[in-house]
């Protein structure tokens, strides 16, 4: 490692004191437990390559980085690489007064990261914040006059429910429903260009959230309807549940619960008095005793 030209040493197995103080001598700085995971990233962004030994290393297989500093950040140290060449990964640290608090944190950003990678991916977005659920339940409701008999009431229903999402939006915003729905069906209806309409979380109004920026992809919204439909309809095609009926005895459940423990009431007695006058007979009339494992008695002064 040192004749190689290298400055930083990272192991997942754990480095001990005399080559610590080795490499520490030399003027290189040795890290020991490394995560597999953080060894890979450091490994891809610096451009090193992770060997299995410590023979034979050359200098095309060490990584270059413009700063490393060990710095603290409240409890804990880490170390920064930073300026990498190929930073094609970064490291994000949530801070918070509470465990519940980092878990949520890091739950928001894991679905934040996850909705752009989809997005990516489907390379096509409509426009968030209920505006596609409430341009369907547009062309929904339309849809529905055309349709003569249950059907009709049918199509109405599937719209109602997709108007629940902009609806949750204001509820979570602490914002009054019904005025906002209420703006965006009429936007929706009467306006050719509020296609792209849905909730303005911020000012408590609705927004072209297209234009906005809140976007979503658009494989997401296809699978979430398509999901939402199969579910109606698998509870839907129950026709029967079976239940078991409740016995006609009111004293049936007492009975059982007492059976269990000490509900065998009269015959329970006569076993524990006939083995008490067991015991006596042999033990000359002791007044305590054991009957069995975990069952003792105490006979009182006044028994017979």
């Amino acid at each position: 490692c040192v004749n190689c030209g290298a400055n930083i040493v990272l192991s997942k197995l754990p480095v001990g004191d005399l080559a610590t103080q080795y490499f520490a001598d030399r003027g290189l700085f040795c890290a020991g437990r490394v995560e597999d995971g953080d060894l890979k990233r450091v490994a891809k962004a610096t451009g090193a390559t992770i060997q299995t030994s410590t023979n034979g290393i050359f200098e095309g297989v060490l990584g270059t980085c413009a700063n490393f500093e060990e710095k603290q950040v409240g409890d804990e140290r880490f170390n920064l690489f930073t300026g990498c060449p190929n930073s094609l990964t970064t490291t994000m640290i949530l801070r918070g007064g509470s465990e519940q608090f980092i878990a949520e944190s890091e739950r928001s950003i894991h679905d934040s990261l996850m909705v752009v990678k989809r997005s990516l991916k489907s390379k096509a977005v409509v426009a968030g914040g209920g505006a596609i659920e409430m341009e369907v339940a547009k062309y929904l409701k339309e849809h529905a006059l055309t349709i003569e008999g249950k059907g009709q009431l049918v199509v109405n229903a599937f719209a109602r429910a997709l108007e629940i999402v902009p609806r949750q939006l204001c509820d979570n915003a602490g914002f009054d429903s019904n005025d906002i729905l209420s703006s965006l069906r009429r936007k929706h209806t009467q306006d050719e260009n509020g296609t792209w309409y849905g909730v303005d979380i911020e000012n408590g109004d609705i927004m072209d959230t297209f234009v906005a920026g809140v976007w979503e992809p658009s494989d997401n919204k296809s699978n979430s309807l398509a999901s939402a439909s199969e579910a109606a309809c698998v509870i839907l095609s129950i026709d029967e549940t079976v239940i078991n009926p409740r016995s006609q005895d009111p004293g049936a459940a007492n009975g059982m619960m007492g059976g269990g423990m000490g509900g065998q009431g009269p015959g329970l007695s006569n076993t524990m008095a006939g083995a008490m006058d067991a015991v006596n007979a042999q033990k000359g009339g002791s007044r305590s005793g054991n009957l069995g494992n975990g069952v003792s008695y105490l006979k009182g002064r006044g028994g017979g």
